[in-house]
């Protein structure tokens, strides 16, 4: 009997945990709701660059943190994420053998960033592209990737 209490409890607790691992934040932008996460079903996490160019680069990371260099090859940090439901799916809209999605950071660690209210996000395009493995930040900044 004991057994079997513990069977059960651990897989409650596996199935918690792995409900848990989308992390909604949600954030403010001229007066309007928004949320976004960091997962999405694809490898968004890594590196962005130009097509045959070393910088300006992005880089994103998994828990939501990264860099944004600008075409000076300034580097800013950023918090950033993807458009999503208030219960964490992702809004996107189909293609042909692809997929768009909002992608939305905000620079921080900057004397920019401690000036204004934590409510300057910045909306760029985010796209899929299933055929190519490839994903795109506003259409210039890419990344390869493997299902």
């Amino acid at each position: 009997m004991k057994k079997i209490t513990l069977l059960l409890a651990a897989l409650v607790l596996s199935a918690t945990h792995s409900y848990a691992q989308i992390k909604v934040t949600k954030i403010r932008n001229k007066d309007k709701d928004h949320y976004i996460a960091t997962i999405i079903g694809y490898p968004v996490t890594g590196l962005y660059s130009y097509v045959n160019q070393v910088e300006p680069i992005t880089i994103l990371n998994a828990d939501g943190t990264g860099i944004m260099q600008n075409e000076d090859l300034v580097k800013e940090n950023i918090i950033w994420g993807i458009e999503c439901s208030e219960s964490g799916v992702p809004i996107f809209k189909e293609g042909f053998n692809s997929a768009s999605y909002s992608f939305w950071y905000r620079i921080t660690g900057s004397a920019k960033s401690k000036t204004d209210d934590g409510n300057n996000w910045i909306l760029q395009s985010f796209s899929i592209h299933y055929d190519k493995k490839k994903i795109f930040i506003s259409g210039e900044r890419v990344k390869e990737y493997i299902e």
